[in-house]
């Protein structure tokens, strides 16, 4: 008997329940009635309190155009899987390992981001048999050209570009779309560029404030009545971008507006008198059914999976390169962050045409 525990970790986005039908499939196509599959209720913190239920074929079906995760999901930081809680005592790792052994699992698939896979390379290197898949709508885990998720977030976020379009016209106002992504633009660098937007600001690129400004009133200049910003929640400015780390984290922790965004328009406002406005989606982004590239593309992932759990091949994700699914070692993912180069094709596109980065 095959016994294999499945679970969702981080922040949720569309296709996470296609990835768990589709490597659940392949398992019982492959061991029929062999194998068990545990789901584990809300990611590492369900492992860790050793919550779960036997999962049966009928679960896993009509799932795959629902979006969220039919298992649940917390965030559990990284960087404190290893401290002890002092009110409980509890050896999170330890306690992890024991739900593992208790279950008599083979392996264990995790389907998460970036702290999601520090913590899978962890337990890895712990002795777990781990298996996992890429999901972020950030589409910034290092050894994959794509994350799950990233395609139908990148959707929602075009839509919402294209409706502002028509209110941004009317009133001849300048608008902003702030769009997820703290560390990584490349959400807001593919949904800027397919919904027409004239300025993306992404982390990668600090921006000048002034070029932006310039931007802004050469269309102005020219007869356009309205701009639209594309920004990404992590976008900053080169003063703040020049300074030491420390007081960069305080500069941005101390900002006196709800966001970026808020400030990159007020100081709009005040350089052009053009009314600006803030738009912000926030997690409409990772709501919803996964797009039909989602659905594809996790269904490979799946199928991935849990070949490599057939061949007792453990300690990988599935990735996508140059077209291909490939395992990459879980040891090269964890702790590398996949932004955007800044001296991309895609920016150099988008330079072309006439987007400004403000740089």
């Amino acid at each position: 008997m095959k016994r294999v525990g499945i679970l969702t970790s981080g922040g949720d986005c569309q296709g996470l329940n296609s990835a768990i039908r589709s490597v659940a499939k392949a398992l019982y196509e492959n061991y029929g009635n062999q194998v068990e599959i545990y789901g584990i209720i809300d990611g590492y913190r369900g492992l860790i309190n050793a919550e779960y239920r036997l999962m049966q074929p009928e679960d896993f079906s009509g799932i795959l155009t629902r979006g969220g995760t039919i298992l649940g999901t917390s965030r559990q930081p990284f960087k404190l899987m290893r401290v002890i809680d002092e009110e409980t005592s509890v050896d999170k790792v330890a306690e992890m390992k024991k739900t593992y052994k208790k279950l008599k699992l083979d392996c264990l698939v995790v389907l998460g981001g970036n702290g999601t896979h520090k913590t899978a390379n962890l337990l890895s290197e712990e002795g777990l048999n781990v298996v996992s898949m890429p999901k972020t709508i950030d589409n910034d885990i290092w050894g994959t050209d794509v994350t799950f998720g990233f395609q139908s977030a990148v959707d929602i976020a075009t839509n919402v570009i294209d409706c502002i379009h028509t209110t941004a016209t009317s009133h001849g106002r300048v608008f902003i779309v702030e769009c997820m992504g703290h560390k990584a633009g490349w959400l807001t660098l593919h949904a800027g560029i397919a919904g027409g937007a004239d300025v993306i600001l992404i982390p990668e690129i600090p921006y000048h404030i002034d070029k932006v400004i310039d931007c802004i009133k050469t269309r102005t200049k020219n007869g356009k009545t309205f701009s639209i910003l594309a920004v990404a929640e992590g976008a900053i400015s080169e003063d703040i971008a020049k300074l030491p780390k420390k007081k960069k984290k305080e500069a941005i922790a101390n900002l006196m507006y709800p966001s970026i965004s808020y400030k990159i328009a007020h100081e709009i406002e005040e350089a052009t008198g053009q009314e600006t406005r803030v738009t912000v989606p926030g997690h409409f982004q990772r709501g919803g059914s996964p797009n039909s590239y989602d659905r594809f593309i996790t269904t490979r992932f799946g199928a991935a999976a849990a070949q490599l759990i057939i061949k007792e091949k453990y300690g990988y994700m599935t990735g996508l390169v140059d077209g291909k699914i490939v395992p990459v070692s879980l040891k090269e993912v964890a702790g590398k962050l996949k932004g955007v180069p800044v001296d991309s094709e895609i920016i150099k596109s988008a330079k072309q045409i006439g987007i400004s980065f403000g740089d």
